[in-house]
């Protein structure tokens, strides 16, 4: 493999072992505690700020389940389909299409939830560094941030700092909710430069059920 493929592969683990993560419904904290790993050192390492050594990589894989080929996005697709080939798939809760390389700033990827038969128990919220943009693709998601509980459709975005405790999950019963996420690590926005039309102004959100 070129330097240059190993580099990304790298940076390309951050946003996957933060799904992981995520995924366990653990906090950086406890991570830290049973891997000896600092949480800042595994927050930078999240945000593509840091990249991981290979002995972090593997304490990483055991604490959570996973295999290498799965952090490293080698595992190839079961569905051999445009769509599904080019999604890291994470267990059967979540695939993450990485839609930038991770080394620094603002990035971006695409996430897909799996259809659920009912819809599940309030979603599991962690907090981090950072600034995050959202926007429903296609579904309905539910948002918990922080003491609010919101249901996002198609074509609703909402944006948040990181550090209020935020997560998560499929709000219907009909299908897979599909959304983008920007995300600045250090707290980057994205900087409109073209004024609002006038008489659009973003809808009221619909409380969750």
């Amino acid at each position: 493999m070129a330097d240059d493929d190993v580099t990304q592969t790298l940076a390309a683990m951050g946003p996957r072992l933060r799904v992981v993560r995520e995924r366990r419904g653990v906090t950086l904290a406890a991570v830290s505690c049973a891997t000896g790993i600092s949480p800042s050192t595994l927050s930078r390492i999240e945000t593509g700020r840091r990249k991981p050594t290979l002995e972090v990589v593997l304490q990483l894989a055991k604490e959570y389940g996973v295999s290498l080929d799965e952090l490293a996005g080698t595992v190839p697709a079961a569905d051999p389909g445009p769509r599904a080939s080019a999604l890291q798939r994470f267990g059967d809760d979540k695939a993450v299409l990485p839609l930038t390389r991770y080394v620094g700033g603002l990035h971006a990827h695409k996430h897909v939830l799996p259809a659920v038969a009912e819809t599940p128990g309030r979603p599991c919220q962690v907090s981090h560094e950072g600034y995050e943009w959202l926007c429903v693709l296609y579904g309905r998601l539910w948002l918990a941030l922080g003491d609010q509980d919101l249901v996002l459709a198609a074509g609703d975005v909402a944006e948040f700092d990181t550090r209020i405790p935020h997560g998560v999950a499929n709000a219907g019963s009909t299908g897979p909710v599909e959304y983008l996420i920007m995300f600045g690590p250090q707290g980057e926005r994205l900087r409109p430069r073209t004024p609002p039309a006038a008489g659009r102004g973003t809808g009221d959100r619909k409380a969750a059920e």
